[in-house]
């Protein structure tokens, strides 16, 4: 994406913000509340349509994203809310994910109609596989309400890995973990980075110091800093951002009255 500007109102949420996901990397997005890193996510997914700048895809420009487009891309999405399916299984779930490979859609195999045995053997196989890579296939005939909160984020992930995207986009995958699942869940991250590039907006710092090659910070909707874990971690306008000090436009922590000159 280049030049984003997204404007609600009078309120300017983002500001010229440009960011690019390289092949097999994992681009993180950070920043105080109220930053403009969920806007950009759902800039990214295209729930919302920037006033200026643009989204390119493999170097072609996409005019007015729609988030039903972004599996046709080779794009994938979690969100904060799980948005799993409590009647089906998790099984069912993740085969949701890997209904654009099937002939037929998914919901008419659960009707009976218009899918062969061997597809959906073929499908199920396949969700099975990406269960077990996530270490949760002992779940699979599993209802998402009966199972704990860490387990159904990772149902989510697998739903969304079995799309086969090249790009992931995470939403605070990492919201509600404990420290322990936060570690097993950057192993994850950084396992699927071998053959997809992931974007993950998050605000658990451990878990984005671990496992992102390169990382943009946001602040009151501008881009302050990009670069590696530790270049961001010792850039001053990122430390200041994160205190609560004002930061200018050229990136450095601007001086109140009271600091003098």
């Amino acid at each position: 994406m280049s030049d984003i500007d997204v404007r609600f109102g009078g309120i300017r949420a983002l500001s010229g913000v440009s960011l690019d996901v390289r092949p097999r990397t994992v681009q993180g997005v950070i920043g105080p509340n109220g930053a403009g890193k969920t806007t950009l996510f759902n800039v990214a997914c295209g729930f919302i349509q920037p006033q200026e700048g643009s989204l390119s895809w493999k170097g072609e420009r996409l005019a007015r994203l729609r988030p039903h487009q972004l599996a046709g891309l080779g794009i994938s999405r979690t969100l904060q809310g799980l948005g799993l399916f409590e009647n089906i299984t998790v099984l069912e779930n993740v085969m949701v994910g890997l209904d654009r490979h099937a002939r037929s859609g998914f919901f008419a195999g659960l009707l009976g109609v218009g899918r062969s045995s061997r597809e959906e053997l073929a499908l199920r196989e396949r969700a099975m596989s990406i269960l077990e890579e996530l270490g949760i296939d002992a779940h699979a005939d599993r209802l998402p309400p009966s199972l704990p909160y860490a387990i159904c984020k990772r149902v989510a992930l697998a739903r969304a890995v079995a799309v086969e995207p090249e790009l992931l986009l995470l939403d605070e995958p990492a919201s509600g973990l404990s420290n322990a699942e936060m570690d097993e869940l950057g192993d994850l991250i950084r396992a699927l980075s071998d053959r997809m590039a992931v974007m993950l907006v998050e605000h658990h710092m451990d878990l984005v110091m671990a496992v992102c090659d390169e990382i943009v910070v946001l602040d009151f909707g501008r881009r302050i800093a990009r670069g590696t874990p530790a270049e961001v971690q010792n850039d001053p306008a990122v430390v200041a951002a994160y205190l609560g000090e004002t930061v200018g436009d050229e990136g450095t922590a601007a001086s109140s009255p009271e600091d003098g000159e």
